[in-house]
């Protein structure tokens, strides 16, 4: 059966290009860096990308890919019974050094112990043995809430990768080389890097209500607080991917970031407030990269929380088109579009447009600090139009704080007015471009203006889709995509929970994912953390992270939401409002 597995594999690597497969000799540190998900959605991930060049350009690691199994990979493993392989060179995940985690969504958590059941590691760090990889967690939901899976990590390394990977290797290659015990490492690897969260040396003490009293460490010398530490971009090489596959749904094209975060301020954006201050590359560096993508024969794909903010994007996307290349954007900010952007668009042959409106109401775009207005809006749409009949995407959300019954109709009405112009602008043309939405459940995230709020009940969520329904099939022409409010509770569950979670999720894992089963299973009412509004003052399971940002910032954005009032974005450098600058 192994045999098998490693000739998918070996198949699976010959149809790459850029992955790197190094000697294991010269004692050097080994990675299985795990995609929690398939092999197609993780070499979706750029920062998952990223982190594997960060790996492998020092010369004393080596960094290898461990992804779930899916479909006849799965079923090889289930019915051989062999453990878990590395794709680069077909290891067991048990033999590495280290097996570290990026985890983009919470979502993707269960998975996680899937691997490790696969793998023959333990479960709980507290159950491992001097033998096992030391288990390490990184990436987005680890800098905003890692509690629910806390017990299942060794370590957390907090932050963007960039600013503290090397530190950690080098920290962690000089405790290994004296093989301490396996709680002596994690103890000197806490009190060494300040960014580096060991669970297991921390603990929780709640109130009769439930609530947590305390998140303090077990021993002096290790900080109260442990830091999430940013990448400064100015004079640093564009990221981009660096492997190149068939097998994703980017189909071989290079993904190049121009910027990280967003100044806009969206009250319910977590990205918006943990990536901050906003930053973008300089604009030389990023047509330097994009060039060398180009050069090899490959599109590229433009990769920003709104690529019509990063300054000078035309001129950046003109030249790939006078250069014959091709380019996808990831999203557009409606109000910075402009025709030259969209003509460039059209030529590369890009036949969709993504816009998110969040709201159907003038109100209750106020409410999320959306900056939008619909004019705004429906200008952006009269420019799309005009310039070529491109599908639209339009991303909505449902269940947002203060929402009322005006502001779910507004979703139908603002979309007949965006088709209404839509028809107008193309009438001449003959042809129209088609409308989708995608509509989500709002919810609540750590370290935002919203993080206060509880999820709205399963069933409102689900009356409101079926309105919505009803009432856009009454227009027609429209494609309405709802995600699912029983997800929506579980996400909201992973996202704000603390440590008590855990069980859950084990008892999902070992019901074959019957969440049903395991909220039945448990000792605590998981409505607890998804339906219960928190207090300004609570302790909330990721206050021990430090982001910068100051928490009556938030309270303060948190209050102008319920009084329906604007508030400035981001002016990087120039204001003390949230505390990072």
């Amino acid at each position: 059966m192994r045999g098998k597995i490693t000739a998918l594999y070996r198949s699976r690597l010959a149809a790459e290009r850029g992955f790197i497969k190094k000697d294991w000799g010269g004692k050097r540190l080994t990675v299985a860096l795990a995609y929690p998900n398939t092999y197609a959605v993780g070499m979706s991930s750029l920062g998952f990308q990223v982190v594997y060049g960060l790996f492998n350009q020092r010369p004393d690691v080596v960094a290898e890919r461990v992804f779930l199994p899916e479909g006849q990979e799965m079923s090889l493993y289930l019915q051989s019974g062999e453990p878990l392989l590395s794709l680069e060179s077909q290891r067991p995940v048990h033999d590495f050094d280290i097996l570290a985690f990026s985890v983009s969504f919470e979502n993707d958590y269960p998975n996680i112990l899937k691997i490790l059941d696969l793998s023959g590691i333990a479960f709980q760090s507290q159950e491992r043995e001097a033998k096992d990889p030391f288990v390490m967690g990184g990436g987005i939901t680890a800098f905003l809430n890692p509690e629910p899976i806390a017990p299942f990590f060794d370590f957390f390394l907090l932050g963007e990768a960039e600013a503290n990977l090397s530190q950690f290797i080098d920290y962690f290659i000089d405790i290994n080389h004296w093989k301490r015990a396996r709680d002596e490492c994690l103890k000197d690897l806490a009190s060494g890097i300040n960014s580096l969260y060991v669970p297991s040396l921390y603990r929780q003490e709640y109130n009769r209500d439930g609530t947590i009293r305390v998140l303090e460490p077990r021993f002096q010398d290790l900080s109260e607080k442990i830091a999430a530490p940013i990448f400064q971009t100015s004079g640093t090489e564009v990221p981009c991917s660096t492997i190149l596959t068939p097998d994703t749904q980017f189909n071989d094209r290079v993904l190049v970031e121009l910027g990280r975060g967003c100044g806009h301020a969206c009250r319910f954006c977590a990205a918006g407030y943990v990536y901050r201050p906003p930053r973008t590359y300089a604009e030389g560096a990023i047509r330097s990269q994009v060039k060398k993508a180009l050069d090899s024969g490959s599109p590229v794909g433009l990769l920003s929380a709104a690529v019509s903010d990063i300054p000078g994007i035309e001129k950046i996307t003109r030249e790939i088109i006078e250069t014959g290349g091709h380019f996808s954007v990831s999203s557009l900010r409606a109000e910075t579009v402009t025709p030259g952007m969209l003509e460039d668009l059209r030529k590369s042959g890009q036949r969709t447009i993504a816009i998110a409106p969040e709201a159907g109401t003038e109100r209750l775009r106020r409410v999320i600090n959306k900056h939008l207005s619909e004019d705004q809006i429906l200008e952006a749409v009269r420019l799309i139009s005009t310039v070529f009949p491109f599908n639209l995407r339009l991303y909505f959300l449902v269940g947002l704080p203060t929402e009322t019954r005006e502001d779910i109709a507004g979703i139908p009405a603002l979309v007949k007015r965006i088709k209404h112009s839509m028809v107008k602008t193309s009438a001449k043309r003959g042809r129209i471009g088609q409308i989708r939405l995608s509509v989500n459940c709002f919810i609540p995230k750590p370290f935002t203006p919203f993080q206060w709020f509880p999820l709205e009940e399963v069933e409102g969520l689900k009356e409101k889709q079926r309105w919505l329904k009803k009432a856009l099939l009454k227009e027609g022409g429209i494609q309405v995509h709802f995600d699912l409010p029983k997800w929506a509770y579980v996400q909201t569950l992973l996202s704000n929970g603390d440590r008590r979670v855990s069980s859950m999720i084990l008892g999902a894992h070992g019901s074959k994912g019957n969440w049903k089963k395991a909220f039945q299973l448990s000792t605590m009412n998981p409505d607890f953390f998804v339906y219960r509004a928190r207090d300004l003052d609570e302790v909330l399971p990721w206050d021990f992270i430090e982001h910068g940002l100051l928490k009556k910032h938030l309270a303060r954005e948190y209050s102008l939401a319920l009084k329906e009032h604007e508030s400035e974005g981001c002016r990087v450098g120039d204001c003390r409002r949230c505390g990072i600058c």
